[in-house]
């Protein structure tokens, strides 16, 4: 480990550490300072400067002669004396040792480390706390991140109250966010436990001949199920719904209705039922329109959105014809929605193929099933639901949902901001990923109780993260912006600390789990995760 520096001053969130000559003390380092046999306290780098005993103006001399060649042996004698890295940190964890056995716990910082301590770099036994105490029900995100070194030490987080309560990976392009889902969709693979909904826009999830996916894990059969609207793809559930099974209220928070358009859809429903958008599409004579107190613009406007949205329409007031591949009107469909939500229920996983999609069918399909599988859970009884696993929803580009304009064009809310306020009561939580979290309502940020940041470069979006996170990542701002890809860190309450991770490379973390568990093994409804 080695002496890394000395605590010179300071105070409590900002302890000055001076470097010892060539440690090279990196931004966002952790470090240890053992104040005795029984405890320590871990601090981590925020702030790293030059100092000197010299002005600055000598330094400018001294410089300016050796530009300018009046000398190349112009150093101060002893350089590694006068000349040195400051280096301020913040303290993380006070770590306590248990009398008489090994256990080691961990406490809020509330006292300085001793004045002048050496600090060290920190080690794998110095974590020893972050083993999970139930491993079959955790969620590997990586392994500890000290400035740009790995320690060999997992990060875990409790999969059933992390994903109740909700995940959001805020991050520019580029930063890994996909790397990441997926890792967290292969350590979930195994669990009947917990199940997840995946609305993959770019397809990248399943994978193919050419990339390894989630198709690959030795229980994918049993575990993953995947559905696509592309009629070539062989591999997949041909993703059909019929407009026989859509209700009025499907269309709450999505469609962008007005009320006496909301008005309308409600009476035909009351008059034709399952058949109530075909009779819409083919055109409602003016004396039904008149019975049911629909005005006959309306009930045109209706017409000409269902034919944009559903892709459904009449030519000659007869027939209804489809222009969308999602959406039908035969006898196909009649059991999509039950059947996800079922496979949910048992604690799958299931992709969703929206990359042929419009953005209002992919959103439109989203609410659909979101909003079934809320109700569900929100009709079962207290001792029902206990028996039920966790259904978290995984949603690309968060802000076209959850974000201030969304939800104002939706009316002020849609069914994915109901789960996020109410959705931990029922076992329906989210994962949110978004570039843009500052447009996202404060409120929903703050019941985002998880947050995995990647690396982000806008100011705007490192405040919104920082003033929303678990932890006090005020010190965060330019370690945040550092972070290159593939790194994060972990703000969450059901951690002791804003854990520094490095993510895995999603096919390294493939082809280690294949080699450590060649064959399959039984799932007895608890996570497997390999460490």
């Amino acid at each position: 480990m080695g002496n890394k520096g000395q605590i010179v001053g300071g105070e409590l969130t900002d302890i000055i550490i001076r470097e010892k000559s060539g440690s090279k003390l990196e931004l966002g380092d952790l470090l240890v300072a053992d104040n005795n046999e029984k405890n320590y306290t871990i601090l981590q780098v925020k702030n790293i400067q030059y100092r000197s005993q010299a002005s600055q103006s000598t330094h400018e001399l001294l410089a300016g002669m050796e530009l300018e060649g009046f000398g190349s042996d112009l150093e101060f004698f002893e350089p590694e004396l006068r000349n040195y890295i400051i280096a301020g940190a913040k303290t993380l964890l006070y770590v306590q040792k248990e009398e008489n056995n090994d256990k080691l716990i961990t406490k809020s910082p509330k006292r300085l480390p001793n004045f002048f301590n050496s600090i060290r770099s920190i080690c794998e036994d110095d974590l020893r706390f972050l083993e999970p105490e139930n491993p079959e029900n955790s969620l590997y995100l990586g392994k500890v991140r000290s400035g740009s070194q790995t320690i060999q030490v997992d990060v875990y987080i409790d999969a059933l109250d992390s994903l109740t309560h909700h995940i959001l990976i805020p991050a520019t392009t580029g930063r890994g966010k996909s790397n990441l889902v997926k890792v967290m969709l292969w350590s979930l693979i195994d669990s009947e436990d917990a199940g997840i909904l995946v609305l993959d826009p770019h397809n990248e999830y399943f994978g193919d001949d050419g990339r390894r996916g989630l198709r690959d894990h030795p229980h994918s059969e049993e575990m993953l199920e995947y559905y696509s609207p592309e009629s070539g793809n062989h591999e997949a559930t041909g993703l059909r719904i019929n407009v026989k099974k859509l209700h009025p209220y499907h269309f709450s928070g999505v469609g962008g209705l007005s009320s006496a358009q909301t008005d309308a859809m409600h009476q035909v429903y009351n008059k034709y039922r399952n058949k109530w958008i075909i009779e819409v599409a083919k055109g409602i004579d003016l004396p039904i329109l008149n019975d049911l107190g629909v005005k006959p613009d309306t009930a045109k406007v209706l017409r000409r959105r269902f034919e944009r949205m559903l892709g459904i329409y009449s030519e000659d007031g007869e027939n209804c014809y489809y222009r969308s591949k999602l959406f039908v009107g035969d006898d196909s469909g009649l059991t999509t929605i039950d059947d996800i939500s079922e496979s949910l229920g048992n604690g799958k996983i299931v992709i969703i193929d929206s990359s042929g999609l419009s953005d209002y069918e992919e959103l439109f399909v989203g609410s659909v099933i979101a909003g079934k599988i809320f109700n569900k859970y929100k009709n079962f009884r207290s001792n029902q639901l206990k028996k039920k696993p966790v259904i978290s929803i995984v949603v690309e580009e968060a802000p076209r949902v959850l974000g201030k304009e969304a939800l104002e064009s939706q009316g002020g809310g849609n069914i994915y901001s109901t789960i996020a306020r109410e959705g931990r009561k029922f076992k329906v939580g989210l994962i949110a990923i978004t570039q843009l979290a500052s447009v996202i309502p404060k409120t929903i940020l703050a019941n985002m109780n998880t947050k995995i940041i990647l690396g982000n470069e806008m100011a705007m979006e490192r405040s919104a993260i920082i003033d929303s996170a678990s932890q006090d990542l005020s010190d965060d701002n330019r370690i945040i912006a550092s972070l290159d890809k593939g790194e994060a860190i972990i703000s969450s309450i059901f951690t002791r600390f804003a854990i520094p991770t490095q993510i895995p490379l999603f096919e390294e973390y493939v082809d280690e789990y294949i080699e450590k568990f060649p064959k399959k093994r039984e799932i007895t409804g608890k996570t497997r995760i390999i460490g």
